[in-house]
Parts: structure tokens; C-alpha cells; sequence
């Protein structure tokens, strides 16, 4: 268990926000598969969400009974960082989380996510701002630096917990890093030494063995898990079970099809159009079919697909061609 201030994150585990991925849709298929403690929206503009724009609000939904529930926002005013955050919290958010990660040329270009690093400066006022602005526990997710040769993460993470931030996330890489990098621990444990706060490690967290390992070396007190959830959403509930001193199972071939099959016609839900529900499919199905055999195959089919219909029926015809082979 993982508590930040009076919030109780089952088992340490926690989703991380993602741009395209964390909707609504996404974290109920989470949940529903359970083991997660805290899940997150995706990123959102905080001058978007002070102004409340349409899009925006639909982008911050949650069910009523998820909880805890997480609203991460980004931008760079902390006059508006701070706007953001009060929504969030009327909103009914049980945190709200600062953006210092995010690598993406836009986000950064508009000097939010993980170019705040270069700022230590504008991150003290934004941290203050936004910790005066809301009563709800307030934390920060960022990266080890901005490359190679500034990996801050220490001295910035130690300036968000005296100024008041309740908890941070740090990823093992660097913005330069992206999504590459030679994976490297030591910025992550010289974190966790120096805060007093609970410290939650990031990236390339996809199994039992490497939340382990990587809680063995940092001692962190929490896992925030992000594209390994969407190649097996299944592994919040794997460790869990681990950390109860259970062995973890693999979903069976009926259990992933059904579970795809439900996620999908959930999008189908939710999107205004087949196109939107089948784009989103396609995009899941990159990541969802790593995990499966012959993955590369169903992929393929996914991708060709013309109809959210055809997706489905190819989805059905692949596992029971897997069946057969199993059986």
C-alpha cells in the first residue's frame, strides 16, 4: 500500500496519464481487470481546463466510483497551472498531478512537460501556485532530466517537496531519452534518498520482475506503469498478486478475447463515429498484441480492417484459430 497524504493507492500501483490512451474507456478496462491502485487522465492543457472548453471537459470524465482518481495537467503560466488545478479539484479529482515529463515537441515547444526542468525558477512559482490553490494532494511527475548532462531530478524533486508537492514520480529517462535511452537507475534512487515524501518510479515497468528489481534498487515506495499497460493490462492484477504472495497468471486466450472484444465495442460507445472507434483500435492493437502469440498476425488484421465490424470478426477468427492449436 502507498499513501499520499490520506490517499490510500492500493498495492503501490498506479497508471500513468498518456495523450490518446487514458481515457475513460481505457481506465474502465484497467479497473475492470483491477489490481490498479490510482489511475489518471490523459495530460491536459491547464489554460484548456481553467477556460473549461468543451473538448476539455469531455477529456476530464470520470465514474463515480473511480477512485482515486488523478487529473494531470501541463502548461508553463503558473497563474493558469493554478486555475487548472482548482478545477480539477471541483471536479471531484482525489489528486491532482503537475506534467514535468512529457516529451513531445509540442507540449515542450510551448515550454510545459519535461522543459520545465530547464526551469528551476519557473517550477518553484508553478509548484507554489499550484499547492496554494487546492487542498487535495498535490503532486509532481517528471522525468531525470532534460539529457544526458542535466539529469536535475534530484535537486528538482527535493524543490517540489519543500514547496509543498506531496509526492513525486520520477521516469528513469531523460527527454532527450524519449522513449530510447540505456536504462539507468541511479537518478532514481539519489531521488528517493533525498525526499522524505513517497518517490514512484516510472518506465519500462512491464512485468512482476521488473517492478521488483527496479523497487529493489531505487526503493521506491510505488510503480506508475504506462505502455506496459496497454501491451497487458492484465499487469497491475499480475503484481499484485506477486506482492500478496500469490503466482501471477497469464489471462488465457479467452480472457484476452473477450476483454479486447468488450474494450472495443466500449469504443464503439464512446466515439461519435465507426472511423473514430476503428482508429482507436488500430492504435490499441500496436501495443495489445505484443503480448499475444502469433501477435504480429492479428495485428496485420486489425490494421487492414475496413469496419469496426470486419476488427471484431477478425479479432474473433484469430483466437479461435488459436484455440484450435492449443487444443
Amino acid at each position: 500500500m502507498l499513501m499520499i497524504r490520506d490517499i490510500e493507492i492500493a498495492n503501490g500501483l498506479a497508471l500513468a496519464p498518456m495523450e490518446g490512451v487514458t481515457d475513460l474507456t481505457f481506465r474502465r478496462l484497467v479497473r475492470q481487470i483491477g489490481g490498479c491502485g490510482l489511475t489518471c487522465t490523459e495530460f491536459i492543457p491547464a489554460r484548456g481546463l481553467a477556460e473549461q472548453h468543451k473538448k476539455i471537459m469531455e477529456m476530464v470524465k470520470f465514474d463515480v466510483d473511480e477512485s482515486p482518481v488523478a487529473i494531470q495537467v501541463f502548461g508553463r503560466d503558473p497563474v493558469a497551472l493554478a486555475e487548472g488545478a482548482k478545477i480539477a479539484q471541483d471536479l471531484g479529482a482525489h489528486i491532482v498531478d503537475l506534467n514535468m515529463g512529457c516529451p513531445s515537441k509540442q507540449v515542450c515547444r510551448n515550454s510545459g512537460g519535461s522543459s520545465l526542468m530547464k526551469e528551476p525558477d519557473v517550477v518553484r512559482d508553478i509548484v507554489r501556485a499550484m499547492r496554494a490553490a487546492v487542498e487535495i494532494p498535490f503532486t509532481v511527475k517528471m522525468r531525470s532530466g532534460w539529457d544526458q548532462d542535466s539529469k536535475n531530478a534530484p535537486d528538482l524533486a527535493y524543490l517540489c517537496q519543500e514547496e509543498g508537492a506531496e509526492a513525486v514520480t520520477v521516469h528513469w529517462r531523460t527527454r532527450e531519452d524519449k522513449y530510447g535511452g540505456e536504462r539507468e537507475l541511479d537518478t532514481l534512487a539519489e531521488v528517493k534518498r533525498r525526499l522524505s515524501i513517497p518517490v514512484i518510479a516510472n518506465g519500462d515497468i512491464v512485468d512482476v520482475s521488473s517492478a521488483l528489481s527496479t523497487q529493489a534498487y531505487t526503493k521506491c515506495d510505488g510503480w506508475m506503469i504506462g505502455r506496459g499497460a496497454i501491451k497487458n493490462p492484465w499487469v497491475f492484477r499480475q503484481i499484485a498478486t506477486a506482492l500478496a504472495g500469490g503466482t501471477p497468471q497469464e489471462p488465457s486466450l479467452d480472457e484476452r478475447e473477450q476483454t479486447l472484444l468488450d474494450y472495443y465495442e466500449a469504443l464503439r460507445n464512446r466515439f461519435n463515429s465507426d472511423h473514430g472507434a476503428l482508429g482507436r483500435m488500430k492504435k490499441i492493437a500496436r501495443y495489445f498484441t505484443e503480448g499475444v502469440h502469433d501477435g504480429a498476425e492479428l495485428r496485420k488484421l486489425i490494421f487492414h480492417s475496413a469496419t469496426v465490424e470486419e476488427a471484431e470478426e477478425n479479432v474473433r477468427a484469430f483466437f479461435e484459430r488459436q484455440r484450435q492449436l492449443v487444443a
